[in-house]
């Protein structure tokens, strides 16, 4: 059974003050009973502080992206290596704000992956197509294209720890959220392209995360669907209260029953 996973990504919000009180709220609140991962994605310069506040506790770190080179003359980047050592487990890869105002491609999404693989980080990649691909009725088309060119050649070991996040693009920042009919649809096909691709081992055991606007109100929903496994949030994971309440209703979703 896949285990459900509640990532949090701030983009650029909370700095270390900010976090340090986020991390010391949600700590305060309980969270060692949990059944789903967690993981919260805050700037680089938080890092240290998210991390230290939530010490003790199972929340983990990730990264909101990382170059594909171990170092270098990169001035402004930052290497897998030094988020690994600041105390991260995974990384963002491939998210739709990076493709659309940095110009990443598939290319270089897969680059990424090689680079957050040998740096000891689990890359979350995200794929996902915009409104107008949607409307003109190339979404699958779309998700085949990005998960070919981001996963093609990548060995079985890589493929069973990376985390896949399906974004629709046109669902992201503007209040609108696909349907749990819509996102299982996609989720479903993205499963059968891993089948298709690499095996049934990996497509029934990699976790297709959703975000796209996912809140307290529709988590439930969402995560009730069978391929959904989790969610990526945006400006949900940046109130503690709303994130703590989306961790405790994939709590209930595991242990139904």
């Amino acid at each position: 059974m896949r285990r459900l996973l509640i990532a949090g990504n701030w983009k650029m919000n909370h700095g270390p003050s900010q976090s340090r009180e986020f991390g010391r709220d949600l700590k305060a609140k309980g969270l060692q009973d949990f059944s789903p991962e967690i993981l919260l994605c805050p700037p680089y310069v938080s890092i240290q502080a998210l991390r230290e506040s939530l010490e003790g506790t199972p929340v983990q770190i990730g990264g909101q992206n990382l170059h594909q080179e171990p170092k270098g003359a990169y001035t402004g980047e930052i290497s897998g290596e030094m988020l690994k050592e600041a105390g991260c487990v995974y990384v963002l890869i491939g998210h739709s704000e990076r493709r659309q105002y940095f110009h990443e491609t598939d290319d270089l999404v897969h680059a990424k992956i090689l680079r957050a693989h040998d740096a000891g980080l689990i890359p979350v990649v995200c794929i996902g197509e915009t409104l107008e691909e949607r409307e003109n009725g190339i979404t699958k088309d779309v998700i085949t294209r990005q998960l070919k060119g981001a996963l093609e050649g990548l060995s079985p070991e890589i493929m069973k720890t990376l985390v896949l996040a399906y974004e629709p693009v046109w669902a992201i920042g503007t209040g609108k959220t696909a349907t749990a009919g819509q996102a299982q649809e996609v989720h479903a096909m993205i499963r059968k392209i891993l089948k298709e691709s690499f095996s049934t081992e990996i497509s029934e055991n990699t976790r297709i995360l959703y975000g796209g606007s996912a809140k307290p109100n529709n988590a439930e929903e969402l995560l009730s669907e069978a391929d959904i496994d989790g969610l990526l949030i945006g400006g949900a994971s940046l109130k503690t209260e709303d994130f703590y309440t989306i961790i405790g209703i994939a709590h209930q979703l595991t242990n139904k029953g």
